[in-house]
């Protein structure tokens, strides 16, 4: 198969890490997920104290340690399409996914020297062809990408989303809160100077409010034909 890259974005919690882990798994192709790097760059920020407790960033710090490459991100690809990632020697697959890291990932993804660092790493390895989802994946990542994806959801439905994969992880927590977060994060990301959470130009939008993983495949499959003559059914 020639290589193709597929740049998804939208919003958080509507599914873009599902849909394009799926999308890969069927295409039997690279998966990438922009949003753990951050993730995993905000987690080690608050490992180092250069997040203090009212949210205040110690960004020269941060900077400093990304200089000095004592970040050392990496990932590995599972059977199921997923991706493992790790900080050094540690698995943080799981812990990037707590809710301290949620609060405070969107400040961070908004430094400029944090997503030129994350930005490198994905243009290496994701070069040769992948499935990419993220907030700024087909605007700035990849702006060539061969297919371009703008995913939207109601925010309540986003909220209700992120609370039940929270309590199937063990966890107990607050829709309210949850809600709150998925409002802010939106706020954030579509207003922050470096390359903002915006729809391309060239995108195709989904609204998935009320769809399931399958009804997207039938809808992503219709593209994938008649642009590619590929199908993932």
């Amino acid at each position: 198969m020639t290589p193709i890259i597929i740049a998804i974005d939208g919003y958080s919690s509507t599914g873009k890490g599902t849909f394009a882990v799926e999308i890969a798994r069927r295409l039997g192709i690279l998966y990438l997920d922009s949003g753990a790097l951050y993730r995993t760059v905000t987690l080690y920020a608050l490992q180092n104290g250069h997040i203090e407790w009212n949210g205040e960033i110690h960004d020269r710090r941060l900077q400093e340690d990304i200089f000095l490459g004592k970040i050392d991100i990496s990932v590995m690809p599972k059977s199921d399409g997923t991706m493992r990632i790790f900080l050094g020697d540690e698995d943080v697959s799981g812990r990037v996914r707590e809710m301290e890291v949620a609060r405070n990932v969107s400040a961070i993804a908004t430094l400029p020297f944090v997503r030129n660092f994350v930005d490198e790493q994905l243009h290496r390895l994701g070069a040769k062809g992948c499935v990419m989802d993220g907030r700024d994946i087909g605007t700035a990542v990849f702006p060539n990408a061969d297919l371009k994806i703008f995913m939207t959801a109601d925010a309540q439905i986003r909220a209700q989303r992120r609370v039940k994969q929270m309590e199937e992880a063990g966890g107990r927590p607050s829709f309210e809160e949850i809600l709150k977060n998925v409002q802010e994060r939106d706020y954030i990301d579509s207003h922050r100077a470096m390359n903002p959470l915006r729809q391309a130009e060239d995108a195709i939008v989904l609204d998935n409010s009320h769809m399931t993983v399958e009804e997207q495949m039938v809808w992503l499959d219709g593209i994938l034909r008649e642009r590619f003559n590929l199908s993932v059914l």
